[in-house]
């Protein structure tokens, strides 16, 4: 079986695999960095194609020219499944891909099941790149893009409208449509209309999402306000006064006026503010 060292010493194929695999899940997001000089944007396409012709010339030495490999199939298949895991299970999944991976990159075959997770760091998103390993045998990480798609039912505007403007639900209707993601981002129900402004000029078919609109303060810095919790099954309440603005849903500091304890809560109403004791 072909060795690789590092001063000197043998290079295990997982570290190997994995740091290559790390540059060149990487490498292209360079090229878009504007804070990266120009001029080594311009070197960084040439330093990845390097990169890969060395991951694929070598992946098998490491496997040994006897050896099984892992199905390729089965890498994106687990990669989409730890995806789908991720996925609430009221989400309308349209479809979970992930991309194919170049037929010349060959795995020792994995004696134990394949597991896969995110990059440290990592949040799932409509393109999302995961990290599947095997941690037993010839331990190897290779890192697979996948993309998720659903069907949202969504608001979409019926006319153009102008910034600051109120919607109702004369101004909306409800349309299906596929998007790249979960959707969790868009307007769903004409009450989710309710205490926003339009934050700019939108046209007609518009699909409205939550940052296009500025939620309404419905708690003011210095406002007295009314404390909610619940304990023990029963509704306690005390007054309050807010240390800072605060639209619905957010969390708010608020000082409890009897034991001058600040505590923290959300939103609830104009005046209500809910928290946990």
């Amino acid at each position: 079986m072909k060795r690789f060292t590092c001063r000197g010493k043998p290079l295990p194929l997982a570290r190997f695999t994995a740091a290559a695999a790390r540059w060149l899940a990487n490498c292209r997001r360079i090229t878009r960095m504007p804070e990266v000089p120009m001029n080594r944007r311009a070197r960084v396409p040439h330093v990845c194609r390097s990169l890969a012709a060395i991951v694929l010339m070598n992946a098998s030495a490491f496997a040994g020219p006897d050896a099984a490999f892992e199905s390729l199939e089965s890498i994106r298949a687990a990669a989409e499944a730890y995806v789908r895991a991720q996925l609430p299970p009221d989400a309308s999944i349209a479809g979970i891909s992930a991309d194919r991976l170049d037929p010349r990159l060959h795995f020792a075959r994995c004696p134990s099941a394949l597991r896969a997770r995110l990059p440290s760091g990592a949040v799932l998103q409509a393109r999302t790149t995961v990290g599947v390993s095997c941690d037993s045998g010839a331990q190897w990480t290779v890192y697979v893009p996948v993309t998720t798609e659903s069907v949202v039912s969504m608001l979409v505007l019926r006319r153009p409208v102008a910034q600051n403007e109120r919607l109702g639900v004369e101004d909306v209707e409800v349309q299906k449509r596929k998007l790249s993601g979960t959707g969790v981002a868009y307007l769903t129900n004409v009450a989710d209309l309710r205490r926003r402004t339009v934050r700019r000029p939108l046209p007609v078919g518009t699909a409205l999402s939550i940052d296009m609109f500025t939620p309404d303060m419905l708690i003011h810095q210095g406002q007295e306000v009314t404390l909610v919790a619940t304990v023990g099954g029963l509704q306690v309440r005390a007054r309050g006064r807010a240390l800072a603005n605060g639209s619905a849903g957010a969390r708010l500091r608020v000082q409890n006026l009897s034991s001058l304890k600040v505590v923290e809560g959300v939103v609830e109403d104009e005046d209500v503010i809910r928290v946990a004791l």
